[in-house]
């Protein structure tokens, strides 16, 4: 989502690069440039000025005109105050102390509500809540009907009026809702309410019927990232109109320009919690302020990358699996299981963006064809078992066969099998504990993980060291080149 604004910021802190001292003017030719990219980006022209104003406030200071690298101290000037304006601190979802937790869903109609009420669920249920989705969206029966076959996918229960019985009133299935949740030991009920495509009374009165009625723990207002400029507007809106306590970001892996990330948690006063990645109900992830600041100046996110791979790779097979590469016995059944693994991180594309500088990659990864994976899968599951323990076996006919069984050609088995035997020898190289290429997640054998005592870890990185601490290792190098997906 903000690709266009990475790139603009990288263009203007560019032109501050080696030069010793920063004059008044070069610190208002950066402003403007600031300015001008976040207006173009829909960021709310309010959040825009403070923004700019407490930068300019401290780049004139003795903070960069005493600083050994004015240009560098800019560029951490401005990723605080980015941190700042997206809310400062992670802040956490508020428990009650006594269960059930209630909690309300605010937002205009085609936000994400239904879709991240399920997420949401699906996520506390894996934290080992007990969570309990209501349907008090009763405008449209397609919303009641949506929320009950996403329930079923998260294999959650929903409250909803039973068809025909002419309960049509959302505060009374709200009640019955939390009733239900007390006798039946829900810890956490999460009501997905009606919206509307626009702000109006009507919308606005019945969500103050609902929060009177039922007091809730969490008001969370639930933004779809790519609404524009309107953004601040429907926020005041529903601040004013319902009271809020977080807010939560939909849609953050679009293709617009983000302003209503950037000015949301200003405009309303309150954190975002949670931002939501994609369709599957498994893209959801805490919104941490400085690390969304980090990726918009192209700084990285490793910290949320070692998560992702922690909750993904299971550190028992990971460790058999160092222990394979390190004994010259990694195969392409190990390969596919390897490939299959890093698919669960989620899209590829956005996995690289977490990395540094990846901004620089930016051809690279346009080009990057995620359908190669596809293609990768089918070669070798067109193999027999024998052959993808044994990939010294394929010879002419047998590579015949299996790029007519997985609608490829010969020359694409050829290049996938000098690209797996390429992987296998930089792996076993590196199974000593060095880092695994593009991005593989394995960590040293045992017999050769033993740590200095004395001397501790040598990566200056804290990313790296909590990498290491974890027993993962990885690089920032070509997308996937050690998943046989180069090109």
């Amino acid at each position: 989502m903000f690709e266009g604004l990475s790139e603009r910021f990288a263009q203007t802190f560019k032109s501050l690069r080696g030069k010793g001292k920063l004059s008044a003017a070069d610190i208002d030719e950066t402003l403007r440039e600031i300015r001008k990219s976040l207006l173009d980006a829909d960021v709310a022209i309010e959040v825009v000025k403070e923004f700019v104003a407490r930068i300019r406030e401290r780049a004139l200071g003795d903070e960069v005109s005493k600083a050994l690298n004015p240009a560098q101290q800019v560029v951490q000037i401005v990723n605080q105050e980015l941190v700042s304006i997206l809310g400062g601190e992670t802040q956490r979802l508020q428990f009650a102390k006594t269960p059930p937790t209630v909690i309300m869903l605010a937002g205009l109609q085609g936000s994400g509500k239904t879709t991240f009420a399920a997420k949401l669920a699906l996520m506390l249920k894996n934290e080992s809540q007990t969570p309990l989705l209501v349907a008090c969206d009763l405008q449209r029966p397609s919303a009641v009907e949506q929320l009950k076959v996403l329930g079923e996918k998260a294999q959650v229960p929903v409250f909803a009026p039973e068809a025909g019985s002419g309960t049509g009133n959302p505060v009374i299935v709200a009640k019955q809702a939390i009733e239900k949740a007390k006798k039946g030991l829900h810890s956490v009920v999460i009501i997905d309410t009606a919206g509307r495509t626009g702000v109006d009374a009507e919308m606005m009165q019945q969500a103050v019927e609902i929060r009177n009625a039922i007091e809730p723990d969490e008001i969370i207002f639930v933004i779809d990232s790519m609404l524009g400029q309107d953004a601040a507007n429907v926020a005041k809106a529903f601040k004013e109109g319902v009271g809020l306590s977080s807010v939560v970001l939909t849609k953050l892996d679009g293709d617009a320009r983000g302003g209503a990330a950037l000015s949301v948690a200003t405009i309303t006063g309150c954190p975002i919690l949670f931002s939501s990645t994609g369709e599957s109900l498994e893209a959801i992830e805490v919104f941490h302020p400085d690390r969304m600041a980090s990726r918009i100046l192209d700084m990285g996110d490793i910290l949320s990358l070692i998560e992702q791979a922690q909750k993904t790779f299971d550190k028992e097979e990971s460790q058999k699996l160092a222990e394979k590469i390190a004994a010259d016995q990694f195969t392409l059944q190990d390969f596919l299981e390897q490939l299959q693994q890093v698919r669960k991180l989620g899209n590829l594309k956005g996995i690289m963006g977490m990395l540094p500088g990846v901004g620089k990659m930016k051809q690279q990864l346009d080009e990057f064809d995620e359908k190669q994976i596809d293609r990768t899968e089918a070669i070798i599951r067109s193999m027999t078992p024998k052959e993808r323990l044994q990939p010294k076996i394929l010879n002419g006919s047998r590579r015949m066969r299996i790029a007519k069984g997985s609608g490829t050609t010969v020359t694409d088995v050829n290049q996938l099998m000098q690209r797996f035997e390429q992987a296998a020898k930089v792996m076993k190289s590196m199974a000593k504990g060095g880092p695994m290429p593009g991005g593989g997640f394995v960590p040293p054998a045992k017999k050769q993980s033993k740590p200095d005592k004395k001397k501790g870890s040598k990566s200056g990185n804290p990313a790296k060291r909590a990498a290491e601490n974890q027993g993962l290792t990885f690089t920032k190098n070509q997308p996937g080149s050690s998943f046989g997906l180069g090109n």
